[in-house]
């Protein structure tokens, strides 16, 4: 892990104003909130640059147990979301799974591309110092340089959004906020597989929509895979920097903004399938060619991702689900249909990165 340079300034305001968020339900004797331990806190420490490191999946080790699904062994109700691409499980709970447990479940996950848990309460009661061991298992823990975390455990990402205040990345000039993404892909070494969870929730609304990349490059014709895999494209973290640079989500930036180029289609270190690599939220340009082809590919695909319902899945929040999926093959957004609403939305996920993007097409060149 990175060396951590500390500042001297314990909060800023908007810490303050963070641990405040709810003293006005407090105030009029309505109950603490149960995870008020777990808001939003945007220190002013600094990171240096991420290092490289190497990576193995742990899904890798399940290959060789002789019942790689055991883990669902206790499982009382396993349906699939879509035929290809999702699985919600009622009757495992996964903090009690043990090594070969884990193991198992990133490479289910790996799979089936998303999985939800329900009843996961004591998942979810353990607490950042257990989320940190869970998600270390599946690799290095991600820093997010903008985002808001718990005091004192920067490794967990935090949504959060109520009537008044928005924690989040969020575009509020378009005509929808639903932005499909892969989790930070700007990074050298994305994430691999992760696990989020809502702390709070509103009655209705506030889903998360998810699509399997592996499906999407599935539709489109050979010969366009085929030239596919001969691209490679620049992601870059500089607008979400500039989006908190401004003075939003926080106004914190704890580490410069970087960008990576890596393969328009990758490979699974696993499984061995190859996924669509771009989403609209960090994926600029592709390297090498004019801008009004890349601009056209890529708004190709971005419109192919977006309205491709057949590659989808929706996930309803109910209270205590945890929800996994493979950042390497699947993109998804958040649904902010609920503002209206003065419901809270807040959120937690744990962000193991993984492998530098591996091209489908051997030998391809990253370079920039």
């Amino acid at each position: 892990m990175s060396t951590i340079v500390t500042s001297t300034v314990e909060e800023t305001a908007q810490n303050v104003a963070a641990l405040k968020l709810h003293s006005a339900a407090e105030e009029n004797g309505e109950p603490e909130y149960r995870y008020a331990h777990l808001l939003p806190h945007f220190s002013a420490d600094r990171y240096p640059p991420l290092t490289p490191f190497d990576h193995v999946d742990p899904g890798h080790r399940a290959l060789s147990h002789p019942n790689p699904r055991a883990f669902l062994d206790s499982a009382t109700s396993i349906d699939e979301i879509t035929p290809q691409f999702g699985t919600e499980v009622v009757g495992v709970n996964l903090a009690e799974l043990d090594g070969a447990g884990r193991d198992q479940l990133a490479l289910e996950v790996a799979r089936r591309g998303l999985m939800a848990f329900r009843d996961q309460q004591d998942f979810i009661d353990r607490g950042p110092d257990f989320y940190r061991e869970w998600g270390s298992h599946f690799g290095r823990l991600h820093i997010h340089p903008t985002s808001g975390h718990p005091t004192g455990y920067p490794e967990i990402h935090l949504v959060y959004r109520d009537l008044k205040k928005s924690f989040n990345f969020e575009y509020d000039d378009a005509v929808t906020p639903t932005v499909w993404h892969s989790d930070v892909s700007y990074e050298l070494q994305p994430p691999g597989l992760t696990t989020f969870f809502l702390l709070a929730q509103p009655k209705s609304g506030g889903d998360t929509l998810f699509t399997s990349q592996v499906s999407t490059l599935k539709k489109l014709s050979p010969q366009f895979v085929a030239f596919l895999r001969t691209l490679k494209a620049v992601h870059s973290g500089f607008e979400q920097a500039d989006f908190s640079r401004n003075g939003r989500r926080g106004g914190t930036i704890r580490r410069e903004p970087v960008e990576h180029v890596h393969p328009v289609v990758r490979r699974h270190p696993v499984t061995g399938e190859e996924a669509l690599y771009v989403n609209r939220q960090f994926t600029r340009r592709i390297v090498g060619l004019k801008r009004e082809e890349s601009e056209t590919i890529l708004k190709f695909l971005y419109d192919h991702i977006d309205k491709s319902q057949d590659n989808q899945a929706r996930i309803r929040w109910r209270p205590n689900t945890v929800v996994l999926w493979d950042n390497r093959i699947t993109a998804h957004s958040a649904i902010i249909d609920f503002k209206e609403s003065g419901e809270t939305r807040h959120g937690a996920r744990i962000t193991p990165q993984a492998e530098r993007p591996i091209p489908a097409l051997d030998g391809l060149d990253l370079s920039l």
